[in-house]
């Protein structure tokens, strides 16, 4: 507990919510507060967004597989990992991004791992992220993209990516800059022979 508090923190309690927005892929509630102090805090805006995942594949021959698409909101073309949303409640993290890899690149792995999972923003939203890494992932199939996807799949050595990352010629997603560091956490703690290589 941080010096001078003396009690931890209470959850608020909610005494009215309301959605403003909603559709399949986040809903915008607002609620009214009532904090300890006693003060209302009206309306205090929420995100609830599915689960989402991503994940760090990396070939046989120990390259990144990458995806490059357009993001409308700062209309810019990025750079990022293979990622998307959790479908149903029902659906578990790992069967979305298995899907999502295959649905977005084409390629699909046998061996996969948990390498973390956190809240996104716990001040604004609801969801979480869970980050996988999949190793020896091969292209099997084409592309199965979405309506309004534009997505180009590359490939690129996995220690030259995190160079150029760290350089700042690759500029990554917040999330996923957070998923690089749980695989340097990852290489760092496996006995895995194979993965000796990959520690940067």
């Amino acid at each position: 507990m941080p010096a001078g508090s003396r009690e931890p923190p209470r959850a608020w309690r909610i005494l009215e919510s309301r959605y403003a927005f909603s559709d399949p892929w986040v809903r915008l509630r607002s609620d009214t507060l009532l904090p300890p102090n006693g003060r209302l805090l009206s309306p205090c805006h929420v995100f609830e967004y599915p689960d989402w995942v991503d994940v760090i594949a990396l070939t046989p021959d120990h390259n990144i597989v990458l995806v490059n698409q357009y993001r409308h909101a700062i209309g810019e073309i990025r750079t990022e990992f293979p990622a998307g949303g959790v479908d149903r409640p029902t659906e578990e993290p790992l069967a979305a991004i298995k899907r999502e890899l295959l649905e977005e690149t084409g390629y699909a792995s046998e061996e996969w791992h948990m390498i973390g999972s956190a809240p996104v923003n716990p001040a604004w939203q609801t969801n979480r992220i869970h980050s996988f890494l999949a190793l020896g992932a091969r292209r099997i199939a084409e592309q199965n993209l979405d309506e309004g996807e534009v997505i180009r799949t590359c490939e690129m050595p996995l220690l030259e990516f995190v160079e150029q990352v760290e350089a700042g010629g690759i500029e990554l997603p917040a999330l996923q800059l957070g998923g690089l560091y749980l695989l340097q956490t990852y290489l760092r703690r496996s006995t895995d022979p194979r993965l000796a290589p990959l520690r940067f």
